[in-house]
C-alpha cells in the first residue's frame, strides 16, 4: 500500500496510483552504480550531502499563501484566532468582517494580481542568494499549485487562478542560476482526516495516504525542486508520515535524486537528529562550530514569518542585523535561509526588496568571504568581539570579517599567527597590501587604511584576507 509505514513505495506503483511519469533509474554521471538507500535512518542519514547546499551558503524564504490576506500578526492566523481565540486576533476579525466569514473565504481574496515572477526572480538574483524556498504549502492546507489531492483550495481554483510555483519555478530558472526549492507542511491544522488520525493516536493514516504524500511526489515529479523543506509534524511520528519511504524514493528513483537535499522535520524525533541538513529550531545560530551541517532559517520580519500589516519598522532587521547573522551563521559551518513574506496581492515590499539588495551589495564586495567557504580553527576572535574566520580552500585564504570599524584605526586579531616576510593582509575591496604587526601567540594587529565614510568598499562589516598565516 502506497506510504505503508517503513517501506519505500516501489516507482512504478507510486507512477500508476498518483498519475505520474515514471522515470527509471539512470546510471549516475561518469558511470558507475548508484547506491541504494534503504527506507531506514541508519541508510538514509548516511548518504553524502550534495556539495551546491554547502558551497551556496545563502538563501531566500518566501512564506506566501492565504495568510497573506488577513496579514495580521502571524503566518498563523487561522490557528490563533479560531483555535486559541487570542485576544486580537477575534477583535480584529470582529472589527473588520461580518459574522459568519470564515478562514476559507479569505481564498478568494488572496488574488496576486501583482504577482510578476520575473520581477521576483530579478530580485533574488540581486539578493546574492544562491537558492530560494518557496511555500509550496502551509499548515492551512491552501497549495499554490494546482494539486489533484487539494479539492478546490489550492490558487488555481481559488483566488488568483495561477499555477503560482510553476511561474516562480520558470522564471528563477530561466533568469537567475538559484536552485529552486520548495516547503511543504506535512499536517494541516483543521484537515478533517488529520484530525481523524489524530484523534486514533495516529494508529490511522488516512492522511498522509491520501493527501500529504501525494502532494509530495506531486511537487518533486512536476516542478523537480532542488530543496524539499519539510516542516509541520502535527506531533506525529516519522511512521506515521513514512518519512523513510518517502526519502528513499527521493533519493534513489525522483528525477532529482542526485542533486536534491531535504531538512530534519520528518516526524517527532527527527528534527536536528535525521535528514540531510539540520534546522534544530526556528531562527537556530548557535554561535559555534556544529559537527554537521545545518540551516539558520530566520525573518526579516523579526515578529513573523508572513506579510504584516501591523509591522512596525523597528520589526525589521537592519542590514548590520542581517550581515551580522551571514556572517556568524557561515563560520560556524551553517547556511542562512532569509525569509520574506510577500502580500496577498503578489507584492514583494519595498522594505523586504530594499533588504535583500543590501545583502547583495555587500555580497558582491564580500562573496569570496562567504561562498564555497569552509569554517577555520576558530570561528570568532578572542581578542576582539564582532570579528568572525571563514577559511577559502581555493585560495588557501582565511578571511576575517569585522562587523565594527575600530575607532583607533587599527584592528587586534588574536587569532591568527603571523609568519615574518610571508603573512600578507588585504581589505578586501582596497587595493594596497596593509601593515600589520605580529604580536607573537597573542595575534596580529592590523593597520586599516584612513578611509572616508565613502571610501570604505562597503558600509556593513569588512573582510580582511590573509595570507600564509597560521
Amino acid at each position: 500500500m502506497l506510504g505503508s509505514p517503513g517501506r519505500a513505495p516501489p516507482l512504478l506503483l507510486v507512477g500508476l496510483l498518483l498519475g505520474l511519469p515514471v522515470l527509471l533509474p539512470a546510471r549516475p554521471p561518469g558511470g558507475g552504480r548508484r547506491p541504494r538507500y534503504e527506507p531506514t535512518w541508519g541508510s538514509l542519514d548516511a548518504r553524502p550531502l550534495p556539495a551546491w547546499f554547502d558551497e551556496a551558503k545563502f538563501g531566500v524564504f518566501i512564506h506566501w499563501g492565504v495568510f497573506s490576506v488577513p496579514s495580521f500578526g502571524s503566518e498563523w492566523f487561522w490557528w490563533y484566532w479560531q483555535k486559541e481565540k487570542r485576544q486580537p486576533y477575534v477583535e480584529f476579525m470582529e472589527a473588520n468582517y461580518p459574522p459568519g466569514f470564515s478562514y476559507e473565504d479569505f481564498g478568494p481574496l488572496f488574488t496576486a494580481e501583482f504577482f510578476d515572477p520575473n520581477q521576483w526572480a530579478d530580485i533574488l538574483k540581486a539578493s546574492g542568494a544562491k537558492y530560494v524556498v518557496l511555500t509550496s504549502k502551509h499548515h492551512e492546507g491552501f497549495t499554490l499549485w494546482g494539486s489533484k489531492y487539494s479539492w478546490n483550495w489550492n490558487a488555481v481554483d481559488v483566488g488568483p487562478r495561477r499555477d503560482l510555483v510553476a511561474e516562480l519555478e520558470t522564471s528563477v530558472r530561466n533568469r537567475t542560476d538559484l536552485h529552486f526549492g520548495l516547503y511543504h507542511s506535512l499536517f494541516e491544522w483543521f484537515n478533517p482526516l488529520f484530525l481523524e488520525d489524530a484523534a486514533n493516536a495516529f494508529m490511522t493514516r488516512k492522511f498522509p495516504t491520501s493527501k500529504s504524500l501525494p502532494e509530495l511526489y506531486e511537487i518533486v515529479t512536476k516542478y523537480q525542486p532542488e530543496i524539499i523543506w519539510s516542516d509541520g509534524n502535527g506531533n506525529a511520528p516519522d511512521t506515521y508520515w513514512n518519512s523513510t519511504g518517502f526519502l528513499a524514493w527521493l533519493y534513489n528513483d525522483s528525477p532529482v535524486r542526485d542533486t536534491v537535499v531535504t531538512n530534519d522535520r520528518w516526524g517527532v524525533g527527527s528534527i536536528c537528529t535525521h535528514g540531510g541538513f539540520y534546522t534544530c529550531s526556528d531562527r537556530y545560530n548557535p554561535g559555534h562550530l556544529l559537527p554537521h551541517k545545518w540551516e539558520n532559517c530566520m525573518t526579516i520580519d523579526s515578529g513573523s514569518w508572513g506579510y504584516r500589516r501591523n509591522a512596525q519598522l523597528s520589526d525589521y532587521l537592519t542590514i548590520q542585523e542581517l550581515v551580522k547573522q551571514l556572517v556568524e551563521t557561515v563560520s560556524c559551518g551553517g547556511n542562512l535561509l532569509m525569509n520574506i513574506g510577500p502580500t496577498h496581492d503578489g507584492r514583494i515590499a519595498v522594505v523586504f526588496e530594499e533588504r535583500l539588495r543590501q545583502m547583495g551589495a555587500w555580497l558582491e564586495v564580500n562573496g569570496e568571504a562567504i561562498y564555497g567557504t569552509k569554517p577555520w580553527r576558530a570561528q570568532n576572535d578572542t581578542a576582539t568581539p564582532g570579528v568572525w574566520y571563514t577559511f577559502s580552500p581555493k585560495e588557501g585564504k582565511v578571511n576575517a570579517i569585522f562587523l565594527d570599524w575600530p575607532v583607533s584605526g587599527t584592528l587586534v586579531l588574536g587569532e591568527p599567527q603571523a609568519k615574518l616576510g610571508e603573512t600578507q593582509v588585504k581589505l578586501v575591496g582596497y587595493e594596497e597590501l596593509l601593515k600589520w604587526v605580529a604580536l607573537g601567540e597573542k595575534g596580529i594587529i592590523v593597520a586599516l587604511p584612513q578611509l572616508t565614510p565613502k571610501q570604505l568598499p562597503c558600509q556593513w562589516g569588512w573582510t580582511l584576507q590573509l595570507t600564509d598565516i597560521s
